[in-house]
C-alpha cells in the first residue's frame, strides 16, 4: 500500500508514519532526505535518529529518491520517506537546472510499479500567504503540484493536524 502523509511543522506526521511502518510488520527502510548543512539541522536530524527503531535500515539520500525507492521495490519492504519538502528543496537548489524535473519524473514513474509498502511524508505548505521571492513561490508551486500527483497515486492520504490524523483518502 502506498500512503501519503501531509501536515504542518511539528504536526505529528513523522510519528504517525513511523507508527504505520512498525505496524506493517515488514523490513523498514527509512529514506531521509535532509542534509545537515548547519547546526540547527544537525540537531533536528539527531532528534529524528533517536526516535527511529535501531532495526530499521536508514539511507540518507537528498536527491536521487526515485532511484533509491526502486532499490527496495519488493513486497518484503516498507519504505518510509521523510520528507519530501526537504527533497524538493534539495533538487530546486541543485546546480543542475533540470534536477527537479528529472527527479520528480523518476519518483512518479517508480511509484507506478512499486510493489512494497510505501509511506511518503511531506509538509503542507500551500495554506499560507503567497511567499515573497521567486524561488520561494516556485517551491510552494512545485510542492503543491507534487502533492496533487501523489494524492492520485497513493491509496491512502492522511492530513495530520495537532497530532490527529484526518483521513482524506482511503
Amino acid at each position: 500500500m502506498k500512503q501519503f502523509i501531509l501536515g504542518g511543522a511539528r504536526s505529528g506526521k513523522s510519528t504517525l508514519a513511523e507508527t504505520l511502518a512498525i505496524k506493517s510488520n515488514k523490513k523498514v527502510i527509512y529514506i531521509a532526505t535532509g542534509q545537515a548543512l548547519d547546526a540547527e539541522m544537525q540537531t533536528r536530524i539527531q532528534q529524528h535518529q533517536t526516535q527511529r527503531s535501531t532495526d530499521w535500515q536508514t539511507i540518507e539520500e537528498p536527491i536521487a529518491l526515485g532511484k533509491v525507492v526502486a532499490t527496495f521495490n519488493d513486497v518484503q519492504y516498507c519504505v518510509l520517506v521523510d520528507c519530501l519538502t526537504l527533497w524538493i528543496t534539495n533538487c530546486l537548489l541543485s546546480e543542475d537546472k533540470y534536477c527537479w524535473a528529472a527527479q520528480k519524473k523518476a519518483l512518479l514513474e517508480e511509484l507506478k510499479i512499486f510493489k512494497g509498502d510505501l509511506i511518503l511524508v511531506s509538509n503542507e505548505v500551500g495554506q499560507g500567504v503567497v511567499p515573497l521571492g521567486e524561488i520561494n513561490r516556485q517551491f510552494v508551486d512545485e510542492t503543491g503540484w507534487l502533492h496533487q500527483c501523489l494524492a492520485q497515486v497513493c491509496e491512502k492520504v492522511i492530513l495530520v493536524v495537532a497530532g490527529l490524523p484526518q483521513i482524506l483518502k482511503d
